[in-house]
């Protein structure tokens, strides 16, 4: 069931997610497109997401925006809901950060981290380059998060609640919490079409999924819903983004992430149930969660044969 409508203001939007914004033409959304947008979010009962680009917005754009409930997306500025950061070197926020990087640059800020879980409410890292990650880097990745999940046990010693949602998500977690494209979120583009998510838009503006003058069209829409995903309905790996688009990109599946994906889910799943276990040694946390399971792979594409 939808909840979500993200609506890109221009074409040169922020990106918060593992999509790349290559645009650099400013469109914006016409103003009526964007008051259609959010009578359509009024009538589905959505909660609005505006994501900005990096300029000020013409006059009656802030004012259309505020006529309803919504949060604001946007690169570091002051009245955001939610900052989208290039550099998390001293970053100080009183709302959730997001840090888009790639493997390389993510392995060199570990202390940076640590100071920005210090210094903001959330800080979630979005890697770009999943697809490409390789047997060595996940090597890397696994060392690096072993190496950050001490210093945030160190920060709950502290007396502090880090929330980064690499370590700290899945622990807090009892079931499946994905990005919801297609399903629980929709996007509404400056051409005035929907898409299944940004990311869609930006890839090809023809792959839409209705507009505001037609109902939607999301062609086998039960795809995008977890009980359709053979594997992931099974896993136990719930803070994995699952990604549509790059499901799609690199299997051709928009139910069915990559192997690169899976083993990264794990690995953050893995180092998770030990930050747990640890936390615990100092006092009593989340009695009421679950202790997570131990488990003998890394892509439950492994498993197929025990769940399909």
């Amino acid at each position: 069931m939808l909840q979500y409508l993200i609506i890109l203001l221009d074409d040169t939007s922020t990106s918060f997610c593992h999509y790349e914004n290559t645009k650099s033409e400013r469109r914006l959304n016409p103003i009526e497109t964007l008051k259609q947008g959010i009578r359509f979010g009024m009538m589905e009962n959505l909660m609005i997401q505006f994501v900005y680009p990096d300029y000020d917005l013409p006059e009656g754009y802030e004012e259309a925006i505020e006529s309803i409930d919504h949060s604001k997306i946007k690169p570091v500025e002051k009245s955001a809901d939610v900052w989208v950061v290039k550099d998390i070197c001293g970053i100080e926020s009183d709302v959730p950060v997001v840090w888009r990087t790639n493997k390389h640059e993510l392995m060199y800020h570990e202390n940076d981290i640590i100071d920005a879980l210090r210094n903001t409410p959330r800080l979630n890292i979005v890697l770009t380059d999943v697809d490409a990650f390789t047997d060595p880097d996940f090597d890397y990745y696994k060392v690096f998060l072993e190496k950050l999940s001490e210093k945030v046990e160190a920060l709950y010693v502290e007396d502090k609640t880090p929330q980064l949602n690499l370590l700290t998500d899945r622990m807090m977690l009892s079931q499946m919490n994905n990005c919801g494209a297609g399903e629980t979120s929709i996007t509404l583009a400056p051409n005035g079409k929907f898409y299944v998510c940004p990311a869609f838009y930006y890839e090809d503006e023809n792959d839409s999924i209705g507009d505001l003058e037609h109902e939607l069209n999301i062609k086998n829409k039960q795809l995008y819903q977890l009980d359709h995903a053979p594997i992931c309905r099974h896993c136990d790996a719930w803070q994995c983004k699952r990604c549509i688009w790059l499901n799609r990109k690199t299997t051709l599946e928009v139910n069915t992430p990559s192997h690169e994906q899976c083993v990264m889910a794990h690995l953050e799943r893995n180092a998770s149930r030990k930050l747990l276990n640890n936390i615990r040694k100092h006092g009593t946390f989340l009695p009421e969660q679950e202790e997570i399971k131990e488990i003998d792979y890394l892509d439950p594409f492994d498993k197929r044969d025990e769940w399909i």
